[in-house]
């Protein structure tokens, strides 16, 4: 995979601030940078699907460092356990590294946390 996948804003809403990409680094080695908020979560969602489907040929286990989020909100957090969902349906094991403070702070409010921060 070549570069970053970037997801906007919803038509209507500002995409200044709100703007996310994700990026494989290696193989199996996936990087989210920007917001993953309410702006950007169905972007989100659908390219990290189609990232996660593409990554290591569709084998092995693949980490994604969330180092490089700005900002995220619960459905930021509905993003990446999608993310989790899926990889465990397709047999794939997805690590969540680095998890903003935010993320784990509504996870841990909704008996999530475990979900999150357990390699599955």
């Amino acid at each position: 995979m070549s570069g970053p996948v970037a997801a906007g804003s919803p038509p209507g809403r500002s995409s200044s601030s709100a703007s996310l990409e994700l990026t494989e680094r290696s193989p199996g080695h996936l990087e989210v940078r920007g917001a993953l908020v309410f702006a950007t979560a169905r972007h989100a969602r659908q390219e990290g699907l189609r990232v996660i489907a593409a990554a290591n040929a569709g084998q092995g286990a693949i980490d994604v460092d969330c180092s490089g989020v700005t900002a995220s909100d619960s459905a930021g957090l509905t993003v990446l356990l999608d993310w989790l969902s899926c990889a465990r349906k397709a047999g794939r094991t997805l690590t969540l590294s680095n998890l903003p403070a935010p993320i784990l702070a509504v996870a841990k409010i909704s008996n999530v946390e475990e979900l999150l921060t357990s390699p599955k």
